[in-house]
């Protein structure tokens, strides 16, 4: 496998202050192999390859890495919590996971973002080859606006090869695309390519000045209604990385890791080093910013 360039980040909560970029072969697990806790396949290192990009392997996994990579040096891992929905509860059983309380507040901002509008969602579907078009027309401006657009690079691609690739998964049945319209905007779209039955939670983005409504919350509640109708798919799968939104709305989850892995130049003990030392003082600050009960209104900041 060919080396990518990758960027080794420095991340002041969502905000990228220093990046340091190197070529690694990346390496991931899908939801199927961390449940079956399957040992990782190194592929080939090339000569003009600095290392790895692992993600998400299971924490169990991680005392295994020195053997598995011998004569590699390893970042500090960054452990969070997979989260994934069991389909197989179906949507009934799904919602009696969540408290009382929970399911009241989820309905509750159902109907404020409805009645924000003419009373009823309108939300839509795109799942055909031929509806596309329209849904890329629709999301990619609004995806511009995302922070995970502005911050992250995260935002929906829209280059002609990842239309092509979405073209290829709609004409095969595997993909489900989905946008929320408040007034005739878009403020909110989802996109999941399928992959062996498992919805794969690639994008979702929404408009920050709807965030009262909770455009995201509404247009994941009303996706999954749709998606347990279907009685298809085995996994919701949150993909890599925790957070509010995937704890809340996942049934189970898997302990994982991203780890960096690259040749022992003094370059790279360097920038491994210095990495460490970094998210180190931000966690430290974190923690401290939380005991002040400011922590949540600096992280709203940094996202401008």
């Amino acid at each position: 496998m060919q080396p990518v360039a990758t960027d080794i980040r420095f991340l002041l909560g969502d905000r990228c202050v220093l990046r340091a970029r190197r070529h690694l072969v990346p390496i991931g697990y899908g939801l199927d192999a961390i449940l079956a806790d399957q040992p990782l396949e190194p592929a080939a290192l090339e000569a003009n390859a600095d290392g790895y990009r692992l993600q998400s392997v299971p924490a169990a996994r991680l005392v295994h890495l020195a053997r598995d990579f011998p004569g590699l040096i390893a970042s500090e891992p960054q452990v969070y919590a997979r989260h994934y929905i069991d389909m197989a509860l179906g949507h009934d059983g799904y919602m009696a996971q969540f408290s009382s309380k929970t399911r009241a507040t989820l309905k509750r901002k159902m109907r404020k973002l409805a009645d924000s509008g003419d009373g009823t969602l309108d939300i839509r579907s795109y799942h055909q080859a031929e509806q596309l078009d329209a849904f890329f027309a629709a999301a990619l401006p609004l995806s511009d606006q995302t922070y995970q657009a502005r911050l992250l690079d995260a935002g929906l691609p829209g280059h002609a090869a990842f239309r092509a690739e979405a073209d290829a998964l709609a004409r095969s049945g595997n993909l489900r695309a989905y946008i929320l319209f408040l007034h005739g905007q878009p403020i909110a779209y989802l996109y999941l390519p399928v992959v062996n039955d498992v919805l794969i939670y690639a994008y979702l983005g929404y408009d920050q000045a709807t965030a009262q409504l909770s455009p995201g919350t509404v247009l994941q509640m009303h996706a999954l209604e749709e998606l347990f109708a279907e009685h298809r798919f085995r996994y919701f799968d949150f993909t890599e990385g925790d957070g509010a939104h995937k704890a809340l709305f996942g049934t189970d989850q898997a302990r994982c890791a991203t780890v960096f892995l690259l040749k022992p130049t003094l370059a790279n003990r360097a920038l491994l080093a210095g990495h460490e030392a970094f998210n180190a003082t931000v966690e430290g600050t974190g923690a401290w910013l939380d005991r002040l009960g400011v922590k949540a209104r600096i992280r709203k900041l940094l996202r401008g």
